[in-house]
């Protein structure tokens, strides 16, 4: 069986109950980086065998973890950080898995997503997840246009070395909407910044920026 295990996006105090009882009793562990689970394991005092499980080894690494679910073994795939395959390796493992008959289960737990939708002070009940978007401006305002009329609350991710220039271009498309940004949610320095889109580009360029960000923005014509 496959165990699809949710992890804490900062704050190790949000691990479920059940998520680690299905690390304790699952035979491997697949994750996307096995130093960053180790810790996660070691803190819970859980020993386990680990796999690692990413976009480098997808492929290969997904039909040797199927085989050995076909044998009989329980297998609990994490992230490093929320729920598996949101934005992360594990869509192909799924697949896989589920093309070959293997049972899945999903261990529910934190994800940024909401986290920060709930946290942005704007519209939470319809929005889009965009994940993120491309690297370079021009691929990344295309990327963008799909939603420029959309009614639909808009949630990306984004690397603390893009966020200032995003910022920009989801200005550029969207017009100075009001918006939010993220960082360090669950931790002890969680940071959530409010404002227009423009207001957002100002106070970025002014940050130490590190760690993954999650970005919110009203959707068009939103009524705030």
């Amino acid at each position: 069986m496959l165990y699809l295990v949710a992890t804490p996006i900062g704050n190790l105090g949000d691990i479920t109950l059940r998520a680690l009882e299905t690390l304790k009793n699952v035979d491997l562990v697949v994750s996307e980086d096995t130093r960053t689970t180790g810790f996660l394991l070691k803190h819970f005092e859980i020993k386990k065998p680990q796999m690692a499980f990413h976009e480098y080894n997808e492929e290969k690494a997904a039909d040797r973890v199927v085989g050995m679910m076909l044998e009989g073994k329980n297998v609990a795939l994490v992230s490093d950080a929320g729920s598996p395959s949101v934005s992360d390796p594990g869509y192909r493992l799924v697949r896989a898995a589920l093309k070959a008959g293997v049972e899945i289960t999903a261990i529910p737990g934190p994800t940024a997503v909401i986290t920060a939708l709930v946290l942005s002070g704007l519209p939470v009940h319809s929005f889009t997840f965009r994940g993120f978007p491309p690297r370079k401006s021009s691929a990344r305002r295309k990327f963008l246009a799909v939603d420029e009329q959309s009614p639909h609350t808009l949630i990306f991710y984004e690397s603390p070395f893009r966020l200032v220039e995003f910022l920009k271009d989801c200005l550029a498309v969207y017009g100075d909407r009001p918006a939010a940004v993220a960082n360090d949610l669950t931790k002890k320095f969680e940071l959530v910044v409010r404002g227009t889109l423009s207001e957002l580009v100002e106070k970025s360029a002014t940050m130490d920026l590190r760690g993954e960000f999650t970005v919110v923005i009203a959707g068009f014509e939103a009524n705030l």
